[in-house]
């Protein structure tokens, strides 16, 4: 079974990454549990995310304590846990660095086996503003492949019609594409 643990602000789509990575996990005949974890309903908010995919039935209901993955969303999230050193206790990390090259040196300083990628210059770029999800999904499944990344794009068209459909999808293959390993 694999654990995702995602974090991020209200808005920049932690529910939604977890939904994608669900659906093309159903795709392939997995098994999944995707479900938020949130305070204060307000814009800007931190939110925590939880997905399990295994090819056998999920029995565990409960938030994840030890995740093989983190997928942490939020720069400036990323930024306060460095400063504190408390990253999440996670096999493989995966962060948007915004292109902050010394942020992903001060995260390789901290501990091995972390991913960077723009995620947000990725967003900027495709969207002319800051949606960072479809990104990591990408960048995620490129580090960890639990799904293809034809599963990702399908579920991506099915949950986003038309252009903007085309737009995601071409996120998720930038993020594949671009995220690297922060060597210490």
């Amino acid at each position: 079974m694999w654990e995702i643990f995602w974090l991020g602000r209200a808005g920049q789509g932690v529910i939604t990454a977890g939904h994608i990575l669900s659906a093309a996990a159903i795709k392939e005949g997995k098994h999944v549990q995707a479900f938020p974890q949130f305070g204060a309903e307000r814009l800007g908010a931190p939110v925590r995310g939880y997905t399990r995919i295994s090819d056998e039935p999920i029995e565990i209901h409960s938030s994840i304590s030890k995740p093989d993955a983190a997928v942490i969303m939020d720069v400036n999230l990323l930024r306060d846990l460095v400063k504190s050193g408390s990253l999440p206790e996670a096999k493989l990390l995966v962060v948007n660095n915004g292109g902050d090259k010394q942020l992903a040196k001060q995260i390789g300083s901290q501990r091995s086996n972390v991913w960077t990628v723009n995620a947000t210059g990725i967003s900027m770029n495709i969207f002319g503003r800051v949606i960072v999800n479809t990104p990591m999904v990408g960048a995620l499944i490129k580090v960890m492949p639990i799904v293809s990344l034809k599963s990702v794009e399908e579920a991506i068209m099915e949950r986003f019609k038309g252009a903007l459909g085309e737009r995601n999808v071409e996120a998720v293959r930038k993020a594949y594409e671009s995220v690297e390993e922060v060597k210490p």
